[in-house]
C-alpha cells in the first residue's frame, strides 16, 4: 500500500470512527473526554457554590450532583418550600454536608434592584462565594410572528438581564478575590436556532454574545465562563413555559413517552462540565448533537 492511499485509507476511518463517536454519545465530545478522564465532580468538595432557579429541573439535578460531590450550596428561587424538599434532597445524598452547608435563600431574580442584598447574604453566611450558576429561566412555545413584544421584553428580563446583572456582582467579587467561576444554563438553541420559541431563542443567543464577551475579556485572568447548552430533558419547563400573549402560560406537561435526556443525566454533566471549567457544553440524546456539530461547522448544508 502506497502512503498516499494509506493516509487516505486513515482519514476515512477516522471519520468513520469520529461518526459512529458521535452517534453513541450523548454530549460534545469534550464533554464526553471529561466524563471519562477529566476532574471528578468531587474535586468541587468544599467548594461554595450558588445555584439559581434551584426549585426544580436542571436546577434542581445539578444541586444534587454537586451535592454529592461535597459542594456547599446556596438553592435560590422563588418557591420556599420546593428549596427546602431541594436541600433535604441535598442533605440525604450529598457528601458529609450539614445543614450550615446548604443555605436556601428565597429570591426572584428578576428583582435586580434586590441582588446585591441577597449577594451579601451569601458572603455573610460562608465568607465567600466560588461558583455561581445562572440557572433561573424560562423556555417559550409560541408562533413567531404572533408573539407580543412584552413577553420578549419579560424574557430578556429573566432569562439575560437578571443574569447579566447577577453575573456582573459575581464578576467585581471574583476580580477582588483573584479567582471564580460563572455559569450559565443557556440551551442548544442558543447554539443553533429552534422554531416556535422566537423569544426564547434570541435570549439564548444574547447570553452567548455577553458571556463569549466576558470570557474574552477574562483569558489573562483566573476567572473561567461555562455556558451549558442542553437540549430536550425531562423537567416541568413546558408547564411554565411563556407563549406569545403577556401573562400565559404554555400549561402542558412533558409527556412520559417523549425522546428526553433524564433530569438526572443532565445534571451530571452540568456538574462534570463545571468541574472540568469547560468553556461551553452540549447534551442531548443521539443523534442531536452529531445534527449540531454539522449545523455549527457546516451551515449551510442545512439549506441544500
Amino acid at each position: 500500500m502506497g502512503v498516499c492511499t494509506f493516509i487516505v485509507v486513515a482519514a476515512v476511518v477516522f471519520i468513520v470512527l469520529y461518526i459512529i463517536t458521535l452517534l453513541l454519545v450523548d454530549c460534545d465530545l469534550g464533554l464526553a473526554f471529561a466524563t471519562k478522564v477529566g476532574k471528578k465532580i468531587d474535586t468541587l468538595n468544599g467548594k461554595v457554590v450558588w445555584i439559581t432557579g434551584a426549585s426544580s429541573g436542571i436546577g434542581e439535578h445539578i444541586a444534587l450532583a454537586l451535592a454529592r460531590g461535597g459542594a456547599k450550596l446556596i438553592l435560590s428561587a422563588r418557591r420556599l418550600n420546593e428549596l427546602q424538599r431541594v436541600k433535604e434532597s441535598c442533605l440525604a445524598t450529598g457528601k458529609n454536608l450539614t445543614d450550615e452547608d446548604i443555605l436556601v435563600l428565597q429570591m426572584d431574580v428578576t428583582a435586580v434592584d434586590k441582588l446585591e442584598f441577597h449577594f451579601q447574604k451569601v458572603i455573610e453566611h460562608f465568607g465567600k462565594l466560588d461558583i455561581l450558576v445562572n440557572n433561573a429561566g424560562r423556555s417559550q412555545r409560541a408562533n413567531w410572528e404572533e408573539i407580543e413584544l412584552d413577553v420578549d421584553r419579560q424574557m430578556f428580563d429573566l432569562n439575560v438581564f437578571a443574569v447579566v446583572a447577577l453575573s456582573r456582582i459575581a464578576v467585581r467579587y471574583f476580580q477582588k478575590k483573584k479567582e471564580g467561576h460563572i455559569v450559565v444554563t443557556s440551551s442548544l438553541a442558543g447554539v443553533k436556532a429552534v422554531p416556535f420559541s422566537g423569544s426564547y431563542t434570541g435570549a439564548k443567543y444574547a447570553i452567548h454574545g455577553y458571556f463569549d464577551a466576558l470570557r474574552t475579556e477574562k483569558m489573562a485572568s483566573n476567572i473561567t465562563v461555562t455556558l451549558l447548552c442542553p437540549g430536550p430533558v425531562f423537567s416541568n419547563f413546558l408547564a411554565e413555559s411563556f407563549t406569545e400573549k403577556t401573562g400565559e402560560k404554555f400549561g402542558k406537561s412533558v409527556e412520559a413517552t417523549d425522546r428526553r435526556m433524564t433530569g438526572e443525566r443532565c445534571g451530571y454533566l452540568c456538574a462534570v462540565a463545571i468541574a472540568n471549567k469547560l468553556g461551553e457544553a452540549w447534551m442531548a440524546l443521539s443523534p442531536i448533537i452529531p445534527f449540531y456539530y454539522i449545523s455549527v461547522y457546516y451551515p449551510n448544508i442545512r439549506y441544500l
